[in-house]
């Protein structure tokens, strides 16, 4: 595989940082342009992140004297000077599409951690082990922005890695999943925050979470959906309903979830499936992908976020306390870790995906 030089626009923020540390010593991707918000540009980005560093490692040496770009004025430098570029900015929705466009129409393909363009219906939400044929849609999206190598691909939310993966291969199995209930306990990384920087999160749980709901009920019908023409179109099923909770963990998201079937396998059906399950990301040998991405825990008390959220990188996706419901048909609980699977990592495994499949060429 040759290597990449790849720009990340956003590197200031947790998501970025988190980009950083994954690609330090990445076989594929070299990190040589970091952008960020007119505030930081112009400075080394040692300088310019300062105090809000928040990685539990240290800023990898190859980065910390790179002078930090404009992100939203310098784009034809920057798209000039790498292959493709990471993008998770802080800016308002209609802000973040109309950069992506930019960097496209720039023919700087775009790997996205926002949710500005997930409902784009000529952007490919991918999920590496399950929806990789979602890629197909991207000539259809460059003949729309009238590019040759510039298009947008991004990746799910983090608040649905760990239940949707879990979900998916039993519905492809021939299961077919018709009703789902989820909660959510969702970290506070997945807002950008530490305990030091939010110390109301100690001790305490918050019941709402904005817009996270909605993206939990309705991305996995995009994941479920099919490309028809020069589109990709939500699958009207499974039925999700979600309830979001802030929780007082630094990293990892837990799900609990509720589901009906309309062909109700047998528990032991559905753990085959799960230990069996592998993706595109395991048969392309992806460099991010775990070994075995779903891992089911006997124990009743796993699996527990502070010691399986960083199973295989990360990347992999635990559950357990699978069980026959008394109103659904079983119910069980998932873990996800929200900045690595969900965030950066899960952006990654799918750059990694386009670059094998030819799409970063």
């Amino acid at each position: 595989m040759k290597k990449y030089n790849v720009g990340i626009i956003g590197a200031t923020g947790m998501v970025g940082q988190r980009f950083m540390t994954i690609l330090e010593n990445h076989p594929w991707f070299n990190v040589t342009t970091l952008a960020a918000s007119p505030r930081s540009a112009g400075k080394r980005y040692e300088d310019a992140v300062g105090s809000k560093w928040c990685m539990d490692v240290s800023i990898p040496e190859s980065m910390k004297d790179i002078i930090v770009k404009n992100a939203t004025e310098d784009i034809e430098e920057i798209a000039k000077s790498v292959d493709f570029v990471f993008c998770a900015v802080d800016m308002k929705k209609d802000e973040i599409k109309a950069l992506e466009e930019a960097y496209a129409k720039a023919e700087c393909p775009v790997v996205s951690n926002n949710s500005a363009h997930r409902h784009t219906p000529d952007v490919p939400m991918i999920l590496p082990e399950l929806n990789d044929s979602h890629a197909e849609i991207i000539p259809a999206q460059r003949k729309r922005l009238g590019t040759k190598r510039g298009f947008i691909a991004v990746k799910p939310n983090c608040s649905l890695q760990g239940y949707v993966p879990a979900l998916f291969p039993l519905d492809k199995a021939g299961y077919k999943v018709k009703d789902v209930l989820v909660c959510t306990y969702q970290a506070i990384s997945g807002a950008g925050k530490t305990f030091d920087t939010w110390p109301e999160m100690i001790d305490n749980v918050i019941p709402f979470i904005g817009g996270e709901e909605e993206k939990s009920e309705k991305e996995p019908l995009k994941i479920w959906g099919e490309i028809q023409g020069d589109v990709i179109v939500d699958s009207t099923r499974p039925n999700f309903t979600a309830q979001c909770l802030r929780v007082p963990v630094s990293n990892g998201h837990m799900a609990a979830a509720f589901v009906r079937f309309e062909n109700k396998p047998t528990k032991e059906e559905i753990l085959n499936v799960w230990k069996n399950y592998s993706g595109k990301a395991q048969e392309l040998n992806l460099p991010s992908a775990p070994k075995q991405f779903l891992n089911y825990f006997e124990e009743e008390n796993f699996p527990q976020t502070k010691i399986h959220r960083d199973l295989e990188g990360g990347m992999a996706i635990s559950i357990g306390r699978l069980r026959e419901d008394t109103q659904y048909d079983y119910k069980f609980v998932a873990l996800s870790h929200n900045t690595l699977r969900g965030a950066a990592g899960g952006a990654v495994l799918m750059a990694e995906l386009l670059a094998a499949e030819g799409y970063l060429d």
